[in-house]
């Protein structure tokens, strides 16, 4: 008589680990692919436009009023869940003050960062 070799089963604790370590390198993949092109803005649509938001204003929990500049024109934008609608474009620029903007969000944690002893 010949000894045939058993197959292994699919449901062995060697071909488990082997499933769940495949599983774990490819999520892990995905999220290294996500970083990098977080990091380096490759997922940024590249437009030949010169556009900047220049300020908003929220008007709700998901609604806000934003000043956007295309060029040399600026355009008021309404924006909310259902969508980006112009509201009007203006003929006369908006100068903003800077002296009324707070400032944002990294800025302020950075100066607090700074400071020596608690908050």
């Amino acid at each position: 008589m010949t000894a045939m070799a058993q197959p292994a089963s699919p449901l062995s604790i060697g071909s488990l680990t082997q499933l769940t370590l495949s599983l774990i390198a490819i999520v892990a993949l995905i999220l290294a692919i996500g970083w990098v092109l977080k990091r380096f803005k490759l997922n940024a649509p590249r437009g030949s436009v010169d556009s900047e938001v220049l300020d908003q204003l929220s008007i709700g929990p998901r609604e806000r009023v934003v000043l956007v500049r295309i060029g040399e024109a600026q355009v008021l934008l309404g924006v909310s869940a259902g969508g980006i609608v112009a509201l009007t474009p203006l003929t006369t620029a908006i100068t903003l003050r800077a002296a009324n903007r707070t400032p944002p969000f990294a800025e302020r944690l950075r100066d607090l960062m700074k400071r020596p002893g608690p908050p």
